[in-house]
């Protein structure tokens, strides 16, 4: 069975870092595409960052400049660097992994990122 799982989570000031890290039993530089995604309470799941395989790299509008994606492949592991954390980023933030062809993502089981004011 695949895994994905996160840490890094925690509780930090407005203003401060984290960094989110994603392990995984699947081997992620065989994934066409791998990516963080958050959902605060009350919302839906929204995409935050996403590598793809081809080295491109896309952000939600609300993260650009402060978050950045990352990858290990040496220690199959992805990362996401959070700079200059505000209120409005507090969720679960998910790790994400989309194999090539027809096959269903791979999703972590979420940790919790909370910024306080």
């Amino acid at each position: 069975q695949v895994q994905l799982v996160e840490s890094g989570g925690g509780l930090v000031q407005a203003g401060g870092s984290l960094r989110l890290s994603c392990t995984a039993s699947i081997d992620f530089s065989a994934m066409y595409g791998v990516a963080w995604y958050r959902q605060a309470p009350g919302k839906e799941r929204e995409l935050v960052a996403r590598n793809y395989i081809i080295d491109n790299t896309e952000y939600a509008d609300s993260v650009k400049g402060r978050f950045t994606i990352s990858r290990d492949n040496a220690k199959n592991t992805i990362y996401l660097q959070m700079n200059s954390l505000k209120p409005q980023d507090t969720a679960v933030y998910y790790c994400n992994a989309s194999p090539f062809g027809n096959v269903a993502d791979y999703w972590g089981k979420g940790t919790l990122v909370t910024v306080s004011s």
